[in-house]
């Protein structure tokens, strides 16, 4: 138990391997540490012990770059986007309370007892734009700039016609365009053409750029 409680995730697998345990056995220890709290369900199959996360508390920023780091893991292959990151780099003014990310997978949404994470499904020649941020001795968060995370955002945002489209980017978004330099623009511009999408082309022409 000790081992397991020093990993930041764990699988069946893994749990087998560490405590000498296989079939029934296996399942009945993973249910009875689910029931009493021991261990906590990431997802269906994937775990963390509660210690682990006990060992987290004492250091905020520590157990919030954790919970970035499950959104990699709990939907593989994928990166923190959309509202999530507008708001933490203060592009928005809303509070997100869900780690929202873009995946090649389909559009998924898991709910676990350390937060909401929200998946939608991006084209393979948009899945990009990302930067890696190392933490606790390697752990790796992958995460949208400022420029692909606006690009994500509007890019899955179904808006209806061109008048709606103006309004949401000067008025109904409230976006931050302090926050943008030359270099984010030259980013979502790129991501723009990459793209094909007509409606990308009209937002890049009415941008308050």
């Amino acid at each position: 138990m000790e081992q397991i409680e020093k990993l930041p995730f764990f699988n069946k697998v893994t749990a087998g391997v560490a405590l000498g345990k296989s079939g029934q056995n296996l399942d009945y220890w993973i249910k009875t540490r689910l029931k009493s709290g021991e261990i906590i369900a990431l997802k269906k199959g994937l775990f963390v012990s509660k210690y682990y996360l006990i060992a987290l508390q004492a250091d905020f920023r520590l157990r919030e770059n954790y919970l970035q780091y499950l959104a990699g893991i709990i939907y593989q292959p994928s990166y923190l986007s959309l509202e999530y990151v507008l708001s933490l780099k203060n592009l928005i003014p809303e509070a997100i309370y869900s780690y929202t990310s873009i995946s090649l997978k389909t559009t998924r949404d898991f709910k676990n007892k350390l937060g909401k994470y929200n998946y939608q499904t991006i084209k393979d020649d948009l899945f990009g734009g990302f930067e890696v941020i190392e933490f606790d001795g390697g752990k790796r968060i992958r995460i949208a700039t400022k420029a692909k995370a606006l690009f994500d955002f509007l890019y899955l945002k179904k808006i209806k016609n061109l008048d709606l489209l103006k309004y949401e980017i000067n008025e109904g978004l409230r976006i931050n365009w302090l926050e943008f330099d030359k270099n984010d623009i030259k980013e979502f511009k790129r991501f723009a053409m990459i793209s094909n999408s007509s409606k990308m082309k009209s937002i890049v022409k009415i941008m308050k750029w």
